[in-house]
């Protein structure tokens, strides 16, 4: 596992996740939203954003977070490694309350709310994502290692049950 992107709905803990992956393993961790957005709230170009992606897709070793849908089916076509945070809408919801307030290394600035419209986006994700998301898995699973969760719980336990594997391997 030496190309891995990070997928879920927003809130599901993909950075929080990214993290834990990144000092576990110490591939380089790259979010997308600090490639997309700017400190002072606007956006890179398109353009911009597909070359610094690009730049990042050409290394030999990435962690990548974030869904991005329109850059998905490339980085599937490039990573080895899927970890999907399938999460239900509430926990996503709880998980993006709980960050607002946050400094975050993930984010170019603090989120001071939980807006409406980024609300509905995740209240939408079920219908409007997960259906996509689920196609291109399933369409480019060949060769790679898709692990999808359902709950915290269950990532919690790939990391305590991967952390022992590390530990074993080093003795």
């Amino acid at each position: 596992m030496k190309k891995v992107i990070i997928i879920g709905c927003p809130g599901a803990g993909k950075s929080t996740f990214a993290r834990r992956l990144r000092d576990l393993t110490g591939l380089p961790l790259f979010y997308l939203d600090r490639i997309w957005h700017k400190a002072d709230r606007t956006t890179v170009t398109r353009e911009e954003f597909d070359a610094a992606l690009e730049q990042i897709l050409s290394g030999d070793e990435w962690i990548i977070d974030g869904n991005y849908i329109k850059t998905m089916e490339t980085r599937l076509r490039r990573c080895d490694a899927v970890f999907f945070l399938d999460y239900p809408t509430d926990v996503c919801l709880e998980g993006a309350r709980s960050r607002v307030g946050t400094v975050r290394e993930d984010m170019p600035w603090v989120e001071e709310e939980l807006d409406a419209e980024f609300r509905q986006w995740i209240e939408d994700f079920p219908q409007e994502q997960l259906p996509g998301i689920y196609a291109l898995l399933e369409q480019y699973k060949s060769g790679k290692t898709i692990i999808i969760f359902h709950s915290r719980a269950e990532a919690q336990a790939w990391f305590l049950n991967t952390g022992e594997f590390q530990q074993q391997k080093r003795k």
